[in-house]
């Protein structure tokens, strides 16, 4: 499930030349006074009104550098062209969204307040765009309910028990449908916390969409909840801890022996192992914890490693944070048993290629894992034919994961094997194996 390249923020830059050499201009503020109206008139950082755009070629400008009183056009040359027989064409060429012409190099050299505005014009349109997709991102992580995906599309979710490295992977086997729990009374008036018996109806992963007995066929108050959430119990949690069980208002008037009722039905029925939520407790420890070094692959050159700190972990994944990166945004997510993720001197051990830090002591607080903590390498019979370099083989591209390419065994360490991509030999995705 997690062998090979398994995540990495992306990293994106961007960086721009000129013929000329320009002066460095210092950031400004994000939040500038930066209006468009109309699509023509922009502002200086100071907030008056002093942008243009060419109706010839489309430059955008300081509007006094414009030519003539209407500053209509950036140069003579665009002034002459637009009531020129090249007039049509170059409009034409605009509205196809080509680039401005050569006609408006006049305008690189720009006052140094054309370059602040057209900055801060820059960093406002960033500030936005980074506003919007945080703002979709919230709303769709909190408008998402894999209860209501899962029951809308009558899809089937894997089981936990798939995933033998994921939080009680391995002792999964005791939670399936109709299975009886302790949960809270959400449709009662009482003021104190109440709790009624639910049987699971249906499981999508570590969720459980519950039934209140007494409910029979009808689903008018059925309700998703995670089981290993702290408010799921075996039945006999409420007797031994003193809680109340009431039965929910909307069919309180059924039954008026309750507790027949529950004996009848409880008959026989399967409940959660009484130290469920210790095994919860216990799965969600990890040996690995924040400040501890590691060495692990180098996202933006695969061939190598580099010393990254654990920031975080969760669910078993490490959110590893280069050691050089300053100001903790240079990351690397994998899992704790990844193959990719190596004790501190493990490239040195073996020969392979590492990215010396020049960080020179570690950080306060910073310590190497122990070597223990990570996945042991199986060991193998490499007597008679084994990988050799120049062999060529077939390997998942790390940069397009849903492919397989033709590689080459670069080199061979102990274990471990470094593969050169073609360039030419790219194969289609496995069908059938």
């Amino acid at each position: 499930m997690f062998d090979g390249y398994d995540s990495c923020s992306e990293d994106t830059s961007s960086s721009s030349s000129s013929e000329e050499s320009e002066e460095e201009v210092a950031p400004l503020p994000s939040n500038l006074p930066i209006i468009k109206n109309n699509g023509q008139v922009y502002t200086y950082p100071d907030g008056k009104s002093g942008m243009a755009t060419c109706e010839m070629c489309g430059m955008v400008g300081v509007r006094d550098a414009f030519y003539s009183k209407t500053k209509r056009f950036c140069s003579v040359s665009c002034s002459r062209s637009y009531s020129s027989n090249s007039k049509k064409a170059s409009i034409l060429a605009r509205l196809q969204g080509k680039p401005p012409t050569k006609k408006a190099k006049v305008l690189q050299k720009q006052p140094l307040v054309a370059k602040l505005a057209a900055y801060a014009q820059y960093q406002a349109t960033l500030q936005n765009q980074a506003k919007t997709k945080a703002g979709n991102i919230a709303v769709s992580m909190e408008g998402f309910s894999w209860g209501n995906y899962i029951n809308s599309n009558s899809f089937i979710a894997a089981p936990v028990t798939c995933f033998k490295h994921a939080p009680m992977g391995t002792c999964w086997g005791d939670i399936s449908e109709n299975v009886r729990v302790e949960v809270p009374n959400t449709d009662c008036s009482l003021p104190t916390k109440v709790f009624w018996i639910a049987g699971i109806v249906k499981l999508a992963g570590y969720n459980a969409l519950l039934r209140y007995e007494g409910f029979e066929n009808d689903p008018g108050l059925d309700f998703w909840c995670n089981v290993c959430g702290s408010d799921i119990h075996p039945v006999g949690w409420c007797a031994a801890s003193g809680k109340p069980l009431v039965p929910p208002r909307t069919i309180q008037h059924k039954y008026t022996n309750w507790k027949a009722f529950l004996v009848k039905r409880l008959t026989g029925a399967k409940t959660l192992p009484p130290d469920f939520s210790q095994k919860v407790t216990e799965s969600m420890q990890y040996p690995f914890k924040p400040c501890m070094r590691v060495e692990v692959v180098d996202k933006r050159h695969l061939c190598r490693t580099r010393v990254a700190v654990v920031e975080s972990v969760i669910g078993g994944r490490l959110r590893l944070v280069y050691e050089e990166s300053e100001d903790r945004t240079d990351d690397f997510w994998c899992h704790m048993h990844s193959p990719l993720i190596h004790p501190i001197g493990w490239s040195r051990s073996i020969g392979h290629r590492f990215k010396r830090s020049d960080i020179t002591k570690k950080q306060d607080g910073h310590f190497d894992t122990p070597p223990h903590l990570f996945a042991k390498v199986k060991e193998v019979d490499q007597s008679g034919e084994w990988f050799k370099e120049g062999m060529k083989l077939e390997a998942i591209d790390p940069l397009n994961l849903s492919t397989i390419c033709v590689a080459t065994i670069r080199k061979v360490t102990q274990n471990f094997l470094l593969n050169g991509l073609t360039t030419s030999g790219k194969l289609a995705p496995l069908q059938h194996q």
